[in-house]
């Protein structure tokens, strides 16, 4: 990749004593887990910036406050907002989002990535992408794509 859209993002301090949440029914397959907006955003919260090595918490892309769950319909949105307006990264972040939600949600849920409504210039075509299963399927099938949504989805704990 080129030089950064945003050379100098705002970084904000992540709430230390937040932790993920782990419990003995956690472990057992045999209890359904039950899914809210804390667990969506522990899962997401570490993903790295594909420009910055920062995550999209520090980089307040992602927060609590923008993840709605709806557990009995098994529905989950996620809105997220880019440190710039133009951001050419934005279908990526989604991406990212998406995938990791993917490869660790039970399939019964439908999930919904969105830029935040008037953060981005182009939001509705970036929805449209990310909300689209053929584009996403047809994105993942691309090996150097792939290769760079893995790159952000490794935290530090997977290091």
């Amino acid at each position: 990749m080129g030089a950064a859209e945003n050379e100098n993002p705002q970084v904000y301090d992540v709430d230390q004593s937040r932790s993920v949440r782990s419990t003995e029914a956690d472990m057992d397959d045999s209890v359904e887990d039950v899914v809210d907006a804390e667990e969506i955003f522990d899962l997401i919260r570490t993903i790295n910036d594909p420009e910055h090595p920062l995550s999209l918490e520090q980089l307040h892309v992602t927060q609590l406050e923008h993840i709605s769950v709806d557990a009995k319909n098994s529905y989950i949105k996620v809105r997220f907002t880019p440190t710039i307006p133009h951001c050419s990264m934005a279908t990526l972040i989604g991406l990212c989002i998406r995938v990791r939600l993917l490869r660790a949600l039970p399939d019964r849920f439908k999930v919904d990535i969105q830029v935040r409504e008037g953060t981005h210039q182009s939001e509705q075509a970036v929805n449209k992408q990310l909300n689209d299963k053929e584009r996403v399927a047809a994105a993942m099938e691309n090996a150097h794509l792939l290769e760079v949504v893995n790159q952000c989805l490794t935290t530090s704990i997977d290091k």
